[in-house]
């Protein structure tokens, strides 16, 4: 077996099924993509190359070979290879991605010159509306010239997606693999979530005590950046607002900052059209309980050896919430106890449901705080129950594809009535993935 075939899937299987043509073109960054090209087959993508002359001067076929378990094209021939992998016909690729695209590529597709194997490729796939993401990578004096900058737009306004480049050390350097598979992964994003507004909110509130000190509660934030991935990945358009966490947040996603629930609630009715057009609000904060009234400066502590502080409760999110975002905005609550008790769990979870008007709600134990690692009970609105275990990118996928069977089937474009959330049937511990037949991996 090919090396390129036991890591297929590793990661997720959003890709199973999917053809990418990887054109690349003569920058120093062609050394990186052979990890780009392992990078989309842990996602399950197929992945075939095509180079041009300058970037074999840099990376070997053979090394494009072994990364992608296929002889890359390194010219064009009487086979008409870019016709038979863009152009007319049941095979053809479903996106093409160049990268890295130098200046000079992006000029010569943006004026339809065809001269070497990569924008020939491309021109086909421009005529034949398959989807294209370029990767630029060069020196950023060569990122400034205006007419590299009136290229560039002149193929976004074609429908071409830019993976925006690293700016560092003089350079635009190529996006990081991961960040090139997911920019794939949110384009060629099918199903439920695909073009579907997702807002997460996560992370731990602080509340200030004075200027400098704060109280607060024990949150990675890892639970939801796992979401708020898992979600792009599907092609959802994803808001994270993020409290205190300690994890690295991907560049792709578009995050908001809040620090006390005060914060978190006037960013809420700052961005209350976007709760109102989401088609779910996912809530894994650590929600502040209590809160203090802060003082103005730093308190003193050699002028106060004891300090009495007076904790008075927080007003609470998700009742205002969920006014911000009637129904069928799906909103999904998360509850964290320090029992470990399934029963206790249960009714903890069905008593925030009832007073919070939410209608999933994820319960589970302190295990899961600065944990990979989750198990959690999941309540969803029809009166079943069951259990997601898993790493927690493993469990944000499985969560989100199980809400998704239950988000209305209309669009939510501004101003477009929504549509109301169909049932299901299925009785208790049994996971919607698993109620009907023909529900498992589909073939493609």
């Amino acid at each position: 077996m090919h090396p390129s075939r036991v890591i297929r899937g590793k990661t997720t299987e959003l890709l199973n099924g999917r053809h990418i043509l990887l054109g690349i073109s003569g920058s120093i960054a062609a050394v990186e993509v052979p990890r780009i090209a392992r990078e989309l087959l842990r996602h399950g993508a197929e992945v075939r190359a095509v180079m041009s002359s300058e970037a074999q001067r840099l990376v070997s076929p053979e090394a494009i070979q072994f990364a992608t378990g296929h002889p890359p094209i390194t010219q064009l021939t009487g086979d008409v290879e870019h016709v038979s992998l863009l152009g007319p016909g049941p095979d053809r690729a479903d996106l093409y991605l160049i990268a890295p695209a130098t200046a000079n590529t992006i000029a010569k597709i943006a004026h339809g010159i065809d001269d070497t194997p990569v924008t020939s490729c491309a021109s086909i796939a421009l005529g034949s509306r398959v989807p294209i993401l370029l990767a630029p990578a060069m020196h950023a004096q060569m990122r400034q010239n205006p007419a590299v900058s009136e290229a560039l737009a002149k193929l976004r306004s074609w429908g071409v997606g830019i993976i925006e480049s690293q700016a560092a050390e003089g350079e635009e350097k190529l996006a990081t693999p991961e960040d090139v598979a997911a920019a794939v992964l949110h384009r060629l994003g099918r199903g439920p979530w695909k073009d579907r507004r997702l807002v997460v909110i996560g992370g731990a509130a602080r509340e200030p005590i004075d200027e400098v000190r704060s109280i607060s509660n024990e949150s990675s934030g890892v639970t939801a950046v796992s979401l708020a991935t898992q979600g792009y990945f599907r092609g959802a358009e994803v808001e994270l607002w993020m409290g205190h966490h300690s994890t690295t947040i991907p560049r792709y996603l578009d995050v908001r900052k809040w620090r006390s629930v005060d914060d978190l609630l006037r960013l809420a009715r700052e961005r209350q059209r976007t709760l109102a057009e989401a088609a779910a609000v996912l809530v894994p904060a650590a929600l502040a309980d209590y809160t203090v009234e802060a003082q103005r400066g730093k308190i003193s502590s050699r002028e106060h050896p004891e300090i009495t502080l007076r904790l008075r409760r927080t007003a609470k999110v998700l009742p205002q919430l969920r006014a911000l975002a009637s129904r069928p905005v799906v909103l999904i609550a998360f509850k964290l106890e320090s029992t470990t008790d399934p029963a206790v769990l249960e009714d903890v979870a069905r008593t925030t449901r009832k007073e919070a008007d939410v209608d999933w709600v994820v319960a589970n134990d302190v295990g899961t705080m600065g944990s990979s690692e989750i198990a959690a009970l999941v309540l969803p609105p029809h009166g079943s129950r069951f259990w997601l275990r898993g790493t927690k990118f493993e469990f944000a996928g499985k969560l989100l594809d199980d809400i998704a069977r239950d988000l209305p089937t209309t669009s939510f474009a501004p101003g477009v009535p929504k549509g109301r959330p169909g049932r299901r049937a299925g009785g208790p511990d049994v996971p919607p993935s698993q109620r009907r037949q023909g529900r498992g991996r589909r073939r493609r």
